[in-house]
């Protein structure tokens, strides 16, 4: 899945969830669910996502949403394989916006 937010420290919780097209309050669960999620808060109590937090938040997208993992499962797979799982998941998001961009290419010949 490709997530189209600027290059920015700070993102709030609309922006993210109108990025991965869920609902603001499933942004919220998963931030309970999984301690990987931290977002800052301001004095408000407004939430502001790191772009760690929106990589994280990708990767949880991909267990939950693209493989059918239960959320104890991805709960079980993020502290048993992590790191190996996140290199994966980082590469095959590059082959994917190579991809993207090789098909946009294409079209334009």
């Amino acid at each position: 899945m490709h997530i189209d937010l600027p290059e920015k420290r700070y993102y709030g919780i609309g922006e993210v969830a109108k990025a991965f097209k869920v609902n603001t309050s499933l942004i919220r669960f998963w931030e309970k669910e999984f301690d990987i999620i931290k977002p800052k808060k301001n004095a408000k109590g407004n939430r502001k996502f790191t772009p760690e937090d929106i990589k994280n938040l990708k990767f949880i997208y991909h267990l939950v949403k693209e493989r059918g993992f239960t959320l104890e499962g991805a709960k079980i797979h993020l502290k048993e394989e992590r790191k190996k799982s996140l290199e994966n998941f980082e590469i095959i998001e590059k082959l994917e916006s190579i991809k993207a961009q090789l098909i946009k290419i294409k079209e334009q010949l």
